[in-house]
């Protein structure tokens, strides 16, 4: 038995480190890190921003490509889903108006 099992094995307690360090980062010190007030007011939206560049582009596009055509589930799910979410602030509801409008189109139509 050679080596082979060794790098894989730093590898993922690197990536244990990494992730521990970074999640933890503001739990590590005992008082709280002082920063100016627009940086306070920018990380407000850190979580919705992250939330927007993983959406966006599966919403746009299909395998690296902008969609061609209207006719694609995604779109009238996400509208359905986001006229939900103002009308009623509610997340579960949300998801459940999506897929709920989602799966038909997909599955029985095609789209």
């Amino acid at each position: 038995m050679n080596g082979e099992w060794l790098s894989p094995l730093i590898a993922t307690l690197g990536l244990v480190l990494i992730t521990v360090v970074t999640r933890a980062f503001f739990m590590i010190p005992e008082r709280e890190l002082p920063m100016p007030d627009w940086l306070r007011r920018g990380l407000k939206y850190a979580p919705l921003a992250a939330l927007a560049a993983v959406i966006a582009p599966e919403l746009v596009m299909t395998q690296g490509a902008l969609i061609q055509t209207l006719l694609d589930a995604r779109l009238p799910a996400a509208a359905a889903a986001t006229a939900f979410y103002f009308w009623r602030r509610s997340i579960l509801g949300t998801i459940v108006v999506g897929m709920a409008v989602y799966l038909p189109l997909h599955i029985a139509l095609g789209w």
